[in-house]
């Protein structure tokens, strides 16, 4: 036993079912590549100010879960607890705009961190995929990104997903709409803290979870009553572009998500075999962001998966993910000659392509032969003194348990031709 162990609230992802995150990321990323995005990738932690400004001073990000610090020369920093911020920073810095070619479409995955209560499927280190389109304000944007999650749900064999659709509106019509909702939060029976976020911003007493707080809420004015007509045709041309492409998805009133930046579209995936925590993905459109962090105007939409949340997913349907084995053949070597012969083949294999490992340590052909059947290994090359002396391996076929002898110069073709 280790005297230490991995902080309260994370995990280490360890074979065999690292695979499982890897094929996830893989299937969450694969529409996006085909759809014009390009990899970007961000420091795992930023200036503080970055997320007050972008995520908003008034979540519970920003005030209760970000783990900030102040380094030896006086730069106070966070790790980043979400991948939006960060991404428009980069492409801001690196005048990604500015090259005539908008939207800028970029995807990426990795690591973000928030303090918060640990428990199943609520981290204080998970993984996300992401996708940002940044510098166009157009519908059928907002449906593209709708629809690549959709496909990429669909792809790894989940089903039993929802996709929650809403409008919060824009700058001409959601400040009468938080005026309204001011008004009735103020004749609830709710804590000063809570009261005090209602005066910054009274959408996000919407998300709060609270059931003494939700059941107050049944009356709360909704904010597509208040749409301006521009909001109102933006928001049915998403819906018409989500629904001719075959993506279903339910109009809820009351979605606003998590955070300050989100205008007009927004949307969220749940899955309703996790219990408590069965959002596994979200996004939306974030026209104003970029001024929010001193760039300029530039409309723009994404989202943001997780990858522990779907592997959840995952098993709660219970899809097995069809993953490639780590090994498709195994060499197990019987004395110094074979040994070395063996292990220039496995050499040849891998250059090849083929996912070959080795019997190292020196075992006997007993312990050897039990190294083959945990790697999982299709095939194994078994190769001793006289074997070699006649020019041949004996190949067993670890399925069938078929053994037959070809010869070491036909190793690699055999092999290729028997594993296509």
């Amino acid at each position: 036993m280790s005297t230490f162990q991995a902080p309260k609230g994370t995990y280490d992802l360890i074979p065999p079912d690292s695979a499982k995150y890897l094929a996830v990321r893989e299937a969450i990323a694969a529409p996006l590549r085909n759809s014009g995005y390009g990899y970007i990738e961000t420091p795992g932690f930023e200036s503080v100010e970055l997320f007050a400004r972008g995520v908003g001073e008034s979540t519970d990000i920003v005030t209760k879960e970000m783990y900030a610090f102040e380094t030896k020369g006086g730069d106070k920093l966070a790790l980043r607890p979400e991948g939006t911020a960060s991404v428009l920073r980069a492409a801001l810095e690196a005048n990604l705009h500015k090259t005539g070619n908008l939207p800028v479409k970029l995807w990426y995955s990795g690591s973000y961190y928030r303090y918060e209560r640990p428990q199943k499927g609520r981290y204080r280190h998970f993984s996300q995929v992401g996708a940002e389109a940044i510098g166009a304000e157009d519908p059928a944007l907002d449906a593209e990104l709708i629809i690549l999650a959709d496909q990429a749900y669909r792809s790894l064999g989940l089903r039993d997903f929802r996709i929650l659709l809403n409008s919060l509106g824009d700058k001409e019509c959601r400040p009468v709409y938080r005026a309204a909702l001011q008004d009735f939060l103020r004749g609830l029976d709710l804590d000063e803290d809570t009261l005090r976020r209602a005066e910054i911003n009274p959408l996000r007493v919407l998300d709060d979870k609270r059931e003494s707080v939700q059941k107050q809420l049944g009356d709360a004015p909704l904010l597509r009553d208040y749409l301006c007509d521009a909001c109102k045709a933006y928001h049915e041309e998403v819906r018409e572009l989500i629904t001719a492409a075959g993506v279903v998805f339910e109009d809820d009133p009351k979605l606003v998500r998590g955070l300050d930046y989100y205008t007009r579209t927004t949307f969220e995936f749940v899955h309703d075999g996790l219990g408590s925590q069965s959002a596994v993905g979200g996004g939306g459109r974030y026209d104003g962001l970029s001024e929010m962090i001193g760039g300029p105007a530039l409309p723009s939409v994404g989202w943001a998966l997780g990858v522990d949340r779907t592997v959840l997913a995952l098993e709660a349907e219970g899809v097995a993910l069809d993953l490639p084995s780590a090994t498709s053949v195994f060499a197990v070597p019987l004395g110094e000659e074979a040994r070395r012969i063996l292990f220039a083949k496995v050499t040849e294999l891998r250059r090849a392509g083929v996912a070959a490992d080795f019997s190292y340590g020196a075992k006997g052909l007993k312990g050897a032969m039990k190294n083959a059947n945990r790697s999982g290994a299709r095939y194994t090359i078994v190769a001793g003194e006289r074997d070699l002396a006649e020019g041949v391996v004996q190949l067993k076929d670890m399925e069938s348990g078929e053994q037959t002898s070809i010869g070491v110069n036909e190793i690699v073709a055999e092999l290729e031709s028997r594993l296509g």
